[in-house]
């Protein structure tokens, strides 16, 4: 993670670790919307009078939350993914099948021109590419996130009818997050291998998730599956914590007063 840092600031200074971070900003906030309102609708839904909901219920509402959320996930990490790998492919000057110098990029990709090209070359589906792939992450991390987070965080409820302190909530958020982002990292390497439009030299292609699961497993061994698993931890655990505290000390809904 480091020696990633280290490279990455060199060959495209402090701001190229920021790429991607407009189409993060414009739809991880309906992303996260869909998702707890999701969750709180199944659990309301699968919820029986008088009874606390069981795991297993708890794990179908967390389901059903990660596949609504996948309507805005899945384009926002395909166009993510481009812009952020856009700076290694563009610094590499190849010369004899080798990368010799490093040079500044021509031209530096937006999410619009992605998106557009997209579009046009390949339709709606070009947008949605590795749906499944994402669809395989985000489903099983919502059912090991949403019943985990709703466990630890009635710890610190003093009864069923008070809300934990906002900290304790905090602490869950970033808890059940950080569970859930290392559990489900296989899958989202898979997700990210196969969202990669533009493969660097000798990289491979890869046709379908279970082709890109057996070359990985070949070609670099079962340990490439947990690539970037710490990294995920320490981005989803502040995350998932933030967005509980707000969610559940009910900022939103106090926003929402002033235009009564």
């Amino acid at each position: 993670m480091y020696d990633c840092l280290i490279k990455t600031v060199r060959s495209e200074g402090f701001f190229g670790m920021y790429r991607g971070a407009a189409v993060n900003l414009t739809l991880v906030t309906p992303e996260k919307a869909i998702k707890l309102a999701a969750n709180d609708f199944f659990r309301n839904v699968l919820s029986q009078e008088g009874k606390e909901l069981s795991l297993v219920r708890e794990m179908l509402a967390g389901c059903g939350a990660g596949t609504c959320q996948v309507v805005v996930t899945s384009p926002m990490e395909m166009l993510k993914i481009q812009l952020q790998d856009a700076g290694r492919l563009a610094t590499q000057k190849v010369v004899g099948g080798e990368a010799a110098a490093v040079v500044p990029p021509p031209q530096r990709p937006s999410a619009l021109l992605i998106a557009r090209d997209l579009l046009r070359t390949q339709g709606i589906s070009g947008v949605y590419k590795g749906l499944g792939a994402t669809l395989l992450r985000d489903v099983p991390f919502s059912i090991i996130y949403f019943p985990l987070f709703a466990n630890v965080n009635k710890l610190g409820q003093k009864s069923p009818q008070q809300k934990a302190p906002f900290y304790h909530s905090f602490i869950a958020g970033c808890f059940a997050g950080s569970v859930a982002a290392v559990a489900v990292t296989p899958l989202d390497v898979l997700k990210t291998r196969i969202q990669t439009l533009k493969k660097g030299l000798g990289e491979d292609t890869y046709n379908g998730i279970m082709d890109c699961a057996r070359k990985i497993w070949s070609n670099e061994g079962p340990a490439a599956f947990m690539k970037g698993a710490w990294c995920r931890a320490l981005v989803i655990a502040p995350l998932f914590g933030i967005a509980q505290v707000v969610y559940f000390i009910g900022i939103g809904e106090y926003v929402l007063g002033y235009f009564k």
